[in-house]
């Protein structure tokens, strides 16, 4: 288990996460750079979680919307004041391209958010730079059980694969990534890799987020199962404490990963840090 790597193998890294906090990361793959989740309230401010319900945030983002690098875009999981909230709308720029659920992206465009597009499950949209090509993918998954799931906003992971070929070669797969979004531990997520082939890096929406008692994100137990099903070389773990709803902590699945020997390497990373997603070789 190690901490904030660098690229293994000694070169610029071809895919790194710089955490902010909650599940907002700035992903670099390649040439390619994106914003996951953008959530930038202040520590004591309070998320809207719909019907009502509010969560206070217990830590302070790493970084403001105004220190953002370049974009090409923004990929969000779903719509709740945790992963999009009031200062990413009054911040981020209206025609930034925005990858997110349909039930989303209709409020997006609603909000200003021209460019907002929603992606069905497992639709893929590409991103071209010279001899770099970015395909991100639409996964399933669901933000509660059972019938709560429907009264829940509509959620998606996101599979990144990249891909380098010049010359008029087929491009070749260099990293393939998988950011599990908001979901809870459901058999279908072992499609990811059925349709995808095996993941080079997973980063990990945990936290054990309960509202009105209800889990509605992966506790340290579900998530240990999903590394376990889809056996990435890289875990990332993010969305464990940055607000009241969170009841299952970073050190409980650091403690299930040591108990079970987890497959491939955990690597933590702390807000403000950045880590490789590259696999050890």
């Amino acid at each position: 288990m190690t901490t904030s790597d660098p690229d293994p193998r000694g070169a610029a890294p071809v895919a790194t996460a710089h955490f902010v906090g909650t599940a907002t990361a700035v992903l670099r793959l390649g040439p390619f750079t994106l914003l996951t989740d953008p959530n930038f309230l202040h520590r004591g401010q309070r998320a809207w979680l719909g019907y009502g319900l509010v969560s206070k945030r217990l830590s302070e983002p790493a970084m403001r919307v105004d220190e953002l690098p370049a974009l090409d875009g923004v990929v969000l999981s779903h719509l709740h004041g945790d992963h999009f909230d009031r200062v990413a709308r009054r911040g981020l720029a209206r025609e930034l391209p925005v990858l997110t659920t349909g039930q989303a992206a209709e409020r997006l465009q609603r909000w200003g958010f021209s460019a907002a597009r929603g992606l069905a499950t497992w639709e893929t949209t590409v991103l071209r730079r010279d001899a770099w090509t970015l395909r991100i993918t639409s996964t399933p998954g669901t933000h509660g059980p059972g019938p709560v799931a429907r009264v829940l906003p509509e959620v998606m992971g996101t599979v990144y694969e990249l891909l380098h070929g010049e010359g008029g070669a087929e491009p070749a797969l260099v990293h393939r990534l998988w950011v599990s979004g908001d979901t809870l531990r459901r058999p279908f997520l072992h499609e990811v890799v059925e349709r995808h082939g095996p993941l080079d890096a997973a980063v990990l929406h945990l936290g054990g987020t309960r509202v009105l008692g209800l889990l509605v994100t992966m506790d340290a137990r579900q998530g240990a199962d999903v590394v376990q099903m889809l056996a990435p070389g890289v875990t990332v773990p993010v969305h464990y404490d940055d607000y009241t709803v969170f009841r299952s902590s970073l050190g409980h699945f650091v403690d299930e990963w040591r108990r079970r020997r987890l497959p491939g390497e955990l690597r933590l990373v702390q807000r403000g840090e950045t880590v490789s997603l590259v696999p050890a070789p």
